[in-house]
Protein backbone atom coordinates (compact mmCIF):
# COMPACT_ATOMS: atom_id res chain seq x y z
CA UNK A 1 0.00 0.00 0.00
CA UNK A 2 1.05 3.54 -0.91
CA UNK A 3 2.45 5.28 1.98
CA UNK A 4 2.99 1.91 4.11
CA UNK A 5 6.27 1.05 6.38
CA UNK A 6 7.37 -2.66 6.74
CA UNK A 7 9.00 -2.73 10.32
CA UNK A 8 10.73 -5.71 12.63
CA UNK A 9 10.77 -6.21 16.05
CA UNK A 10 11.35 -8.89 18.81
CA UNK A 11 7.56 -9.51 19.27
CA UNK A 12 4.46 -7.88 18.13
CA UNK A 13 3.58 -5.55 20.19
CA UNK A 14 7.36 -3.96 19.95
CA UNK A 15 6.89 -4.13 16.30
CA UNK A 16 3.51 -2.05 16.70
CA UNK A 17 5.33 0.82 18.63
CA UNK A 18 7.93 1.29 16.48
CA UNK A 19 5.27 1.51 13.34
CA UNK A 20 3.38 4.25 15.87
CA UNK A 21 6.86 5.75 16.45
CA UNK A 22 7.86 6.02 12.58
CA UNK A 23 4.59 7.12 11.19
CA UNK A 24 4.01 9.50 13.90
CA UNK A 25 0.46 8.35 15.08
CA UNK A 26 -1.43 7.48 17.56
CA UNK A 27 -2.81 3.42 17.79
CA UNK A 28 -6.17 4.64 16.44
CA UNK A 29 -4.68 6.29 13.54
CA UNK A 30 -2.70 2.95 12.54
CA UNK A 31 -3.68 0.05 10.59
CA UNK A 32 -1.28 -3.23 10.06
CA UNK A 33 -0.99 -6.70 8.38
CA UNK A 34 0.93 -9.02 10.08
CA UNK A 35 3.75 -10.76 7.67
CA UNK A 36 5.69 -12.57 10.41
CA UNK A 37 3.72 -13.17 14.30
CA UNK A 38 7.27 -14.30 15.56
CA UNK A 39 8.25 -17.04 18.13
CA UNK A 40 10.57 -16.76 20.94
CA UNK A 41 11.64 -20.24 19.78
CA UNK A 42 12.81 -22.58 22.99
CA UNK A 43 15.14 -21.33 25.00
CA UNK A 44 15.93 -18.80 22.74
CA UNK A 45 16.93 -21.37 20.32
CA UNK A 46 14.57 -20.83 16.74
CA UNK A 47 13.26 -17.64 17.44
CA UNK A 48 11.90 -15.61 14.62
CA UNK A 49 11.14 -11.52 14.71
CA UNK A 50 7.27 -10.47 14.23
CA UNK A 51 6.82 -8.43 11.14
CA UNK A 52 4.48 -6.13 10.40
CA UNK A 53 3.39 -3.77 7.29
CA UNK A 54 1.94 -0.64 8.52
CA UNK A 55 0.21 1.95 7.39
CA UNK A 56 -1.38 5.92 8.48
CA UNK A 57 -5.16 5.73 7.94
CA UNK A 58 -6.56 8.25 6.05
CA UNK A 59 -6.03 11.82 7.23
CA UNK A 60 -8.81 14.11 8.47
CA UNK A 61 -8.61 17.71 7.73
CA UNK A 62 -5.88 18.85 10.51
CA UNK A 63 -7.51 21.35 12.69
CA UNK A 64 -5.09 24.52 13.34
CA UNK A 65 -4.07 26.41 16.42
CA UNK A 66 -5.83 29.25 15.10
CA UNK A 67 -9.07 26.98 14.42
CA UNK A 68 -9.05 25.97 18.10
CA UNK A 69 -8.94 29.96 18.84
CA UNK A 70 -11.57 30.68 16.51
CA UNK A 71 -14.04 27.78 17.62
CA UNK A 72 -13.93 28.81 21.11
CA UNK A 73 -14.62 32.43 20.34
CA UNK A 74 -17.73 31.21 19.31
CA UNK A 75 -18.58 28.80 21.39
CA UNK A 76 -18.26 32.20 23.72
CA UNK A 77 -20.87 34.22 21.81
CA UNK A 78 -23.56 31.57 21.38
CA UNK A 79 -24.79 31.24 25.24
CA UNK A 80 -25.92 35.36 24.55
CA UNK A 81 -29.71 34.47 23.61
CA UNK A 82 -32.27 35.65 26.20
CA UNK A 83 -34.56 32.55 26.58
CA UNK A 84 -31.50 29.97 26.97
CA UNK A 85 -29.56 32.46 29.31
CA UNK A 86 -31.29 31.07 32.46
CA UNK A 87 -30.68 27.51 31.61
CA UNK A 88 -26.97 27.36 29.83
CA UNK A 89 -25.54 29.05 33.82
CA UNK A 90 -26.96 26.46 36.01
CA UNK A 91 -25.18 23.61 33.63
CA UNK A 92 -21.52 25.80 33.39
CA UNK A 93 -21.71 25.64 37.36
CA UNK A 94 -22.31 22.12 37.97
CA UNK A 95 -19.40 20.98 34.94
CA UNK A 96 -16.18 22.96 36.69
CA UNK A 97 -16.87 21.51 40.28
CA UNK A 98 -16.69 17.94 39.47
CA UNK A 99 -13.04 18.99 37.89
CA UNK A 100 -11.99 20.77 40.97
CA UNK A 101 -12.22 17.19 42.12
CA UNK A 102 -10.81 15.25 39.96
CA UNK A 103 -7.98 17.46 38.39
CA UNK A 104 -5.95 17.44 42.10
CA UNK A 105 -5.96 13.93 42.44
CA UNK A 106 -3.43 13.18 39.98
CA UNK A 107 -1.20 15.52 41.39
CA UNK A 108 -1.01 14.77 45.11
CA UNK A 109 -1.36 10.54 44.18
CA UNK A 110 1.32 10.25 41.25
CA UNK A 111 4.19 13.14 42.14
CA UNK A 112 4.12 12.45 46.10
CA UNK A 113 6.57 9.81 44.76
CA UNK A 114 8.40 12.21 43.67
CA UNK A 115 9.61 13.19 47.19
CA UNK A 116 11.03 10.18 48.10
CA UNK A 117 13.78 10.24 45.52
CA UNK A 118 14.78 13.45 46.81
CA UNK A 119 14.95 12.12 50.01
CA UNK A 120 16.96 8.41 49.35
CA UNK A 121 19.59 7.24 51.24
CA UNK A 122 23.15 6.47 50.48
CA UNK A 123 23.32 3.11 48.84
CA UNK A 124 25.55 0.76 50.89
CA UNK A 125 27.80 -1.87 49.68
CA UNK A 126 25.63 -5.02 50.96
CA UNK A 127 22.71 -3.91 49.51
CA UNK A 128 24.33 -3.25 45.71
CA UNK A 129 25.65 -6.87 46.63
CA UNK A 130 22.05 -8.19 48.15
CA UNK A 131 20.61 -6.71 44.61
CA UNK A 132 22.66 -8.00 42.42
CA UNK A 133 23.01 -11.72 44.00
CA UNK A 134 18.95 -11.32 43.57
CA UNK A 135 18.89 -10.70 40.24
CA UNK A 136 21.79 -13.21 38.68
CA UNK A 137 19.87 -15.74 40.93
CA UNK A 138 16.32 -15.37 39.45
CA UNK A 139 18.04 -14.44 35.87
CA UNK A 140 19.50 -17.98 36.46
CA UNK A 141 16.15 -20.01 37.33
CA UNK A 142 14.87 -18.44 34.18
CA UNK A 143 17.62 -20.41 31.87
CA UNK A 144 18.91 -16.63 31.42
CA UNK A 145 22.40 -15.80 31.23
CA UNK A 146 23.10 -11.75 32.09
CA UNK A 147 25.67 -9.90 33.00
CA UNK A 148 24.79 -6.81 35.17
CA UNK A 149 26.80 -3.52 35.82
CA UNK A 150 25.58 -1.45 38.77
CA UNK A 151 25.87 2.40 39.10
CA UNK A 152 24.55 5.05 41.19
CA UNK A 153 22.42 7.96 39.03
CA UNK A 154 22.40 11.78 40.03
CA UNK A 155 19.16 10.93 41.83
CA UNK A 156 21.42 8.66 44.58
CA UNK A 157 18.41 5.54 43.08
CA UNK A 158 20.67 2.37 42.33
CA UNK A 159 20.57 1.43 38.42
CA UNK A 160 21.13 -1.67 37.31
CA UNK A 161 22.05 -2.69 33.42
CA UNK A 162 21.29 -5.92 32.11
CA UNK A 163 22.98 -7.20 29.22
CA UNK A 164 22.43 -10.71 27.35
CA UNK A 165 20.70 -12.66 24.85
CA UNK A 166 16.58 -12.27 24.17
CA UNK A 167 16.26 -9.31 26.43
CA UNK A 168 12.77 -8.93 25.13
CA UNK A 169 11.17 -11.80 27.17
CA UNK A 170 12.86 -10.39 30.33
CA UNK A 171 11.06 -6.67 29.14
CA UNK A 172 7.93 -8.72 28.78
CA UNK A 173 4.78 -6.80 27.42
CA UNK A 174 5.07 -2.85 27.57
CA UNK A 175 8.10 -3.80 30.46
CA UNK A 176 5.61 -5.66 32.40
CA UNK A 177 8.10 -8.20 33.29
CA UNK A 178 10.95 -5.97 33.59
CA UNK A 179 8.77 -3.85 36.26
CA UNK A 180 8.35 -6.86 38.00
CA UNK A 181 11.76 -7.94 38.63
CA UNK A 182 12.76 -4.12 39.23
CA UNK A 183 9.06 -4.18 42.23
CA UNK A 184 11.15 -7.19 43.39
CA UNK A 185 14.22 -6.04 43.72
CA UNK A 186 13.33 -2.66 45.18
CA UNK A 187 12.20 -5.01 48.56
CA UNK A 188 15.25 -7.42 48.61
CA UNK A 189 17.48 -3.99 48.62
CA UNK A 190 15.26 -1.99 51.41
CA UNK A 191 15.67 -5.14 53.85
CA UNK A 192 19.13 -4.86 53.74
CA UNK A 193 19.57 -1.41 55.18
CA UNK A 194 18.01 1.71 56.91
CA UNK A 195 16.30 4.51 54.89
CA UNK A 196 14.48 4.77 51.15
CA UNK A 197 16.88 2.93 48.65
CA UNK A 198 15.13 3.04 45.50
CA UNK A 199 16.36 0.46 42.39
CA UNK A 200 16.00 1.31 38.81
CA UNK A 201 16.35 -1.96 36.67
CA UNK A 202 17.42 -1.32 32.53
CA UNK A 203 17.96 -3.53 29.50
CA UNK A 204 18.67 -2.18 26.07
CA UNK A 205 17.93 1.26 27.23
CA UNK A 206 13.88 0.06 26.86
CA UNK A 207 13.20 3.02 29.71
CA UNK A 208 14.33 5.80 27.84
CA UNK A 209 12.82 4.49 24.82
CA UNK A 210 9.45 3.99 26.45
CA UNK A 211 9.29 7.39 27.37
CA UNK A 212 9.89 8.79 23.74
CA UNK A 213 7.20 6.81 22.59
CA UNK A 214 5.10 8.05 25.55
CA UNK A 215 5.99 11.42 24.92
CA UNK A 216 5.44 10.79 21.52
CA UNK A 217 1.99 9.48 22.35
CA UNK A 218 0.55 11.99 24.71
CA UNK A 219 1.59 14.82 22.10
CA UNK A 220 -0.11 12.41 19.11
CA UNK A 221 -3.29 12.30 21.98
CA UNK A 222 -3.27 16.02 22.48
CA UNK A 223 -3.66 16.84 18.81
CA UNK A 224 -6.69 14.34 18.87
CA UNK A 225 -8.52 15.89 21.34
CA UNK A 226 -7.94 19.67 20.00
CA UNK A 227 -8.95 18.25 16.69
CA UNK A 228 -12.01 16.56 18.03
CA UNK A 229 -13.02 18.15 21.25
CA UNK A 230 -13.60 15.25 23.20
CA UNK A 231 -11.41 13.71 26.29
CA UNK A 232 -9.51 11.01 25.12
CA UNK A 233 -8.57 8.08 27.69
CA UNK A 234 -5.04 6.43 26.83
CA UNK A 235 -4.28 2.85 28.05
CA UNK A 236 -3.73 1.75 31.80
CA UNK A 237 -0.32 2.62 33.01
CA UNK A 238 1.83 2.18 35.70
CA UNK A 239 2.37 5.76 38.04
CA UNK A 240 6.06 6.33 36.40
CA UNK A 241 4.32 6.06 33.33
CA UNK A 242 1.38 8.34 34.13
CA UNK A 243 3.87 10.85 35.55
CA UNK A 244 5.38 10.79 32.08
CA UNK A 245 2.05 11.67 30.07
CA UNK A 246 1.11 14.39 32.88
CA UNK A 247 4.32 16.10 32.18
CA UNK A 248 4.59 15.90 28.70
CA UNK A 249 1.09 18.15 28.63
CA UNK A 250 1.65 19.98 32.10
CA UNK A 251 2.46 23.41 29.35
CA UNK A 252 0.39 22.73 26.52
CA UNK A 253 -2.08 25.57 26.95
CA UNK A 254 -4.93 23.73 25.25
CA UNK A 255 -5.29 20.16 26.97
CA UNK A 256 -4.76 19.05 30.64
CA UNK A 257 -4.65 15.31 32.26
CA UNK A 258 -5.95 13.75 35.02
CA UNK A 259 -6.06 10.22 36.16
CA UNK A 260 -9.08 8.08 36.61
CA UNK A 261 -9.49 4.48 38.60
CA UNK A 262 -8.28 2.08 40.71
CA UNK A 263 -4.72 0.07 40.28
CA UNK A 264 -3.62 -1.16 38.63
CA UNK A 265 -5.84 -0.25 36.00
CA UNK A 266 -5.42 3.61 36.68
CA UNK A 267 -5.41 5.42 33.32
CA UNK A 268 -4.59 8.90 31.79
CA UNK A 269 -7.69 10.83 30.69
CA UNK A 270 -6.63 13.98 28.34
CA UNK A 271 -9.48 16.77 28.13
CA UNK A 272 -9.46 19.94 26.36
CA UNK A 273 -9.47 23.25 28.67
CA UNK A 274 -12.85 24.93 29.75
Amino acid sequence: MKGSIRVSAKTLDDAITEALIQLGVTSDRLEYEVIEKGSAGFLGIGMKQAVIEAWKKADEPEVTVEDIIKEEFRAEKKPAEPKKKDRKPEKKKEEPAAEVKEEPVPEQEEAAPVKKEQELAKVEDQTIAAVDQFINDTLKAMNMEVKTSTSIDEDGALCVDMEGDHMGILIGKRGQTLDALQYLANRVANKHQDGYVRVKLDTENYRARREETLKHLAKNIAHKVKRNRRPVSLEPMNPYERRIIHSALQSDPYVTTHSEGEEPYRKVVVTLKK
